[in-house]
């Protein structure tokens, strides 16, 4: 997984990363750092593999990597972090050898990854929204009562 390396190695994305931790310093719920992208992104390549799913290995990384590196600016200037998210990371795929087709799906996938009309589908959008849900320890979060999740949203036992 070179292009995987070259992301994790790229100092935009390291940068991003940074200031997704320091504007999340102080924050109870769920953060998101390098533990919530690798975990998004093993769970998304579980259920590639068990849905049959056969979409490339470094594609799906990618996606999980980059789908929240713009969280910090929903924070700072209210932008949704999906689209800010998708306005950081053609620079980064570009520069780690990425080819424009496997850019745009990845693209698709940051946008999509807060829409629950995505779930079902059989394809890198679906796969990185139903991962970035199932990553979430609900049930061993303690700030899970004050959560504003609905509770059928919750992953109150261990799936992946």
């Amino acid at each position: 997984m070179r292009r995987i390396d070259e992301i994790l190695k790229n100092p935009l994305y390291r940068e991003y990363v940074q200031a997704n931790k320091e504007a999340e310093a102080d924050r109870r719920f769920c953060r998101h750092d390098m533990g919530h992208f690798l975990d998004v992104a093993r769970i998304a390549r579980i259920m590639n593999l068990e849905e049959g799913l056969k979409l490339d290995q470094e594609l799906i990384y990618a996606a999980a990597l980059l789908h929240d590196i713009g969280r910090y600016v929903q924070y700072r200037e209210g932008t949704p972090h999906e689209r800010a998210s998708a306005c950081l990371a053609p620079r980064i795929l570009e520069e780690c050898g990425f080819a424009p087709g496997e850019e745009k799906q990845i693209l698709e996938a940051i946008l999509s990854h807060r829409d629950a009309s995505v779930a079902g589908e059989k394809s890198l959008r679906g796969l990185l929204y139903r991962a970035d849900k199932a990553s979430r320890a609900c049930f061993a979060c303690s700030a899970e009562r004050e959560c504003d999740w609905k509770s059928d949203k919750k992953n109150l036992r261990i799936t992946y």
